[in-house]
């Protein structure tokens, strides 16, 4: 099987977007962690607000995002037993994902990229 092969990729547009959206979604939320707690560390009035006004921002992403995930079908926070499906079937993709040989012997790849002639 040669994975560099366009028709290995069938599926992987959704499942990639599906990924980065909820990695998208777990760093939106350290953001605002992380502004919450600055928010407490900072004596000046005019930071204070200026955090603020982003860590809103940070949630109004947070909502758009995690409606975006609910729509699409990856993401299942009132429904357990659909969420452990998924990230069982996420946690088998990834086990596949690693028991596949990405590197074979032959990376010989002349003729799918332009290179100089030396």
């Amino acid at each position: 099987m040669d994975f560099l092969d366009p028709e290995m990729a069938e599926g992987m547009p959704e499942k990639t977007d599906a990924a980065l959206s909820l990695e998208f979604l777990l760093s939106i939320k350290n953001g605002i962690r992380n502004y919450a707690f600055a928010l407490t560390e900072t004596a000046s009035s005019e930071v204070r607000d200026a955090l603020y006004r982003q860590m809103e921002q940070a949630l109004d992403l947070h909502e758009e995002v995690y409606e975006l995930m609910l729509k699409k079908g990856w993401l299942y926070p009132h429904d357990v037993g659909k969420q452990i499906e998924l990230d069982l079937k996420s946690a088998s993709m990834a086990l596949d994902i690693a028991e596949m040989n990405l590197f074979p012997n032959d990376t010989d790849r002349r003729g799918m990229m332009a290179t100089p002639d030396k």
